[in-house]
């Protein structure tokens, strides 16, 4: 068995592993990553693209925001349809600050490309991944790698490995809460090369249920419609998309739509899960693998940044300074702010979906709730605040 030693191990090699590495590298702190699928697996997955104004600040921290200045689109403000009628909230207008369209592909690229130029060792195709020794001054993560058993230590381990990855169900069973709200449908979405319909995100609620317009450059667009659950991507033809989609946008939107072929087609469950606590020992609960949020709020990429923020600060004091009050209190400070993202992003979930066998009630629910944002400054404020991004 090949032993290789760091300062922390991060399990996962996504855009909050990657970022977490890259934040660390920056203080001098050694890393190890390791990734289960290849590299182009991990740059082929398409997912949300709204970057809150906090994860910019994240990114320019980290050193890798030339691209996303130069190419992401800066939005101040959004909009919410009631059938045909088109809400605008102002997010700049109500906040002062703004959000800025970026896929999370590129984020991962960036973060990529800075990682290779600063020789951090990121190991892919990694399997049969266990940690132990959570309790001692060094643990240990053993995994296999190319045919051959390997053996990392490490004084932390981040698990940034996703909800299947191994690192939540490290901690024992007996000694974790978990909570999840599984919702009866998911989002059929579609890439496909054309003009955005709008020059911002429009999120519409219909009777015949949830879209989105949204947008991955000025030549590309991301759109959404609600489906069963039980549905699969190919169910849906291309003219059976834009048909749906075109019933559930205001009329003027529908007016301007010239469909175009996808280039990829795909439906996202939707679910709200959150495990307490997310530290056990060495081991630190960072994104996805932590907590997972339906994408109605544009918040998955952006919490795990957030928790990212926290622990890379915290490992930095500990490390360098031996202060471990950041690392006694990581889990309590990022679940304060995942239940705060949680809530926004099951109000927006509720307040735009029809759910199976809802009543008439919960129709005019949405319409009430849709009208009062119309209406009430304070309210867009609310929403603004949560949607740009509640203060790290």
């Amino acid at each position: 068995m090949t032993t290789i030693r760091s300062q922390v191990a991060i399990i996962g090699g996504g855009p909050s592993g990657l970022l977490l590495s890259q934040l660390l590298n920056r203080a001098g702190i050694d890393t190890v990553v390791l990734e289960r699928a290849t590299r182009d697996h991990v740059l082929s997955r398409i997912r949300a693209g709204i970057l809150e104004s906090g994860t910019v600040d994240l990114l320019a921290e980290a050193g890798v925001d030339d691209r996303l200045r130069a190419e992401g689109i800066p939005h101040d403000g959004f909009c919410l349809s009631d059938e045909d009628r088109m809400i605008h909230v102002d997010i700049h207008a109500l906040t002062g600050r703004q959000v800025t369209v970026y896929g999370q592909t590129e984020v991962t690229r960036d973060l990529y490309q800075a990682q290779d130029a600063m020789g951090t060792r990121i190991l892919h195709g990694v399997e049969d991944v266990r940690i132990t020794d959570l309790d001692q001054p060094r643990s240990v993560v053993t995994f296999t790698h190319q045919g051959r058993a390997m053996r990392l230590e490490a004084e932390f381990v981040a698990g940034c490995d996703g909800f299947h990855g191994v690192s939540r169900r490290t901690i024992p069973e007996d000694r974790r809460r978990e909570f999840e709200r599984v919702y009866p449908f998911g989002w059929l979405g579609i890439l496909a090369r054309m003009a955005p319909l709008a020059p911002e995100l429009v999120y519409a609620n219909s009777p015949d249920g949830f879209a989105l317009a949204s947008m991955r450059n000025a030549a590309l667009v991301r759109m959404y419609v609600q489906v069963p659950a039980t549905d699969r991507p190919e169910d849906w033809s291309d003219e059976r998309f834009w048909q749906a989609f075109a019933r559930r946008i205001p009329a003027e939107l529908a007016a301007g739509l010239t469909p175009a072929p996808s280039i990829e087609k795909s439906i996202a469950p939707l679910r709200s899960f959150v495990s307490e606590p997310l530290r056990w020992g060495n081991l630190f609960l960072v994104g996805d693998s932590a907590h997972i949020v339906p994408p109605t709020g544009a918040k998955g990429l952006n919490l795990a940044a957030s928790d990212v923020f926290y622990l890379h600060q915290a490992l930095i004091a500990a490390l360098r300074g031996g202060d471990r009050a950041g690392i006694d209190g990581y889990s309590d400070c990022a679940l304060a702010r995942i239940w705060k993202a949680m809530r926004f992003s099951w109000q927006m979930t509720t307040m735009l979906h029809r759910f199976d066998g809802e009543d008439g009630f919960a129709a005019q629910m949405r319409r009430a709730t849709l009208d009062h944002l119309a209406r009430s400054e304070t309210a867009r404020r609310d929403l603004a605040e949560n949607y740009v991004g509640l203060p790290l």
